[in-house]
């Protein structure tokens, strides 16, 4: 079978996606999926309905997995896990397989910390260790000195904030007890230390692929022979390990897309380089925030995020103008979420930094106009 398509040039207009997520992706990126759309490197099938138990796509996600560990230099005794169910489900996840004591400390730090905090009471004690709720999430508190119990099987966190715009400079002092931390909006921006940690994880949909993947990674001496009582199969960190991701169909298309992301950030230059170009991005807009008699941030300065920028005018009437404005001007999505208003930009890995600048010229422009 055939399939002949018409050889014509095309002009795509692409705007300015300011979306926490789903959120933009590389244009080179989209360009190679589209592509290899109809025939995956000679396979004569889009990767879209290839069986994951293909020698074709065995090495599309070994090779996904190989550049990750490269990119973040992770260890050897870390799983890495390519999952199913959203950073949401991997809520109940994280307490269904390491609440041995049905005891852990977590760090509310905004409305993701938070549910996973209120997940955590389902199966055991969770008891909050710190929060920043008494100033709507703006700052990320002191935590050198938690009131950490011997008995708390592990502290967790949700180390960027994508509706307040918050990130932790600093990990907290654990005191011992394993780290675990949600990365789903920071995942790739900049260089960690993997060792740090003893499960992160993060949702693609931000900052790494299209939706329908969460990737954890998981040192293997967490990864429990047993865990709660009534904890599904599937939600056994056991069960994906053991089968390399591959216990059942897994989301394919997504972890293609990522394997296309890692490779686009190696060529980049790495993490190294990406923090490099997102604090550049950064001090752009947050430049103009602090000199702006319109615009105003949300967040301590000391606490900002590289991703995820929040502002506000002041004026709920004027911030519905400026979205519904930039939006006809192609920089869309900046509706902050709905439990906060105002304002939001997440300038992730793929937001070009002429986005961004592009962005303050439309800000300048629209605050002269409505001085």
């Amino acid at each position: 079978m055939k399939i002949y398509f018409p050889k014509e040039e095309k002009e795509v207009s692409r705007v300015y996606n300011f979306s926490a997520g789903p959120a933009v992706l590389p244009e080179e990126v989209l360009k190679e999926a589209a592509e290899e759309m109809f025939d995956y490197q000679g396979s004569g099938q889009s990767v879209m309905e290839m069986s994951h138990r293909s020698k074709v796509y065995d090495k599309i996600i070994k090779d996904a997995e190989a550049d990750l560990r490269e990119l973040m230099n992770i260890p050897d005794n870390y799983k890495v896990l390519f999952l199913q169910g959203g950073a949401s489900q991997f809520f109940a996840e994280v307490p269904m397989n390491m609440m041995k004591n049905k005891k852990a400390g977590y760090i509310v730090t905004g409305q993701w910390a938070k549910k996973a905090y209120q997940e955590a009471k389902i199966y055991g004690e969770a008891v909050e260790l710190a929060s920043s709720a008494d100033k709507t999430f703006s700052y990320i508190p002191d935590c050198s000195d938690l009131p950490i119990t011997d008995d708390m099987d592990y502290v967790y966190i949700c180390e960027n904030n994508t509706i307040y715009g918050t990130k932790y400079k600093t990990l907290p002092n654990t005191k011992g007890k394993v780290l675990v931390s949600d990365v789903s909006s920071c995942f790739l921006s900049e260089p960690v230390d993997v060792t740090k940690y003893g499960v992160i994880y993060g949702g693609v949909q931000k900052n790494v692929g299209p939706a329908g993947c969460v990737i954890a990674i998981i040192r293997e001496d967490l990864i429990p022979e047993e865990c709660l009582p009534g904890t599904p199969t599937m939600l056994k960190w056991k069960t994906q390990a053991d089968n390399d991701s591959l216990y059942n169909t897994p989301p394919c298309y997504t972890i293609y897309i990522c394997g296309k992301v890692f490779k686009w950030l190696k060529k980049m230059g790495g993490l190294e380089k990406m923090k490099e170009l997102n604090e550049k991005k950064a001090k752009v807009l947050y430049d103009f925030l602090d000199s702006s008699k319109m615009f105003k941030g949300t967040v301590v300065k000391e606490d900002r995020s590289l991703m995820n920028v929040p502002f506000v005018t002041g004026n709920e009437e004027l911030d519905a103008k400026f979205v519904k404005e930039a939006t006809a001007a192609g920089f869309v999505n900046l509706k902050g979420h709905r439990s906060v208003g105002g304002m939001r930009a997440s300038i992730y890995n793929a937001m070009p930094i002429e986005g961004v600048e592009k962005l303050v010229e439309f800000m300048k422009k629209f605050e002269e106009e409505n001085a």
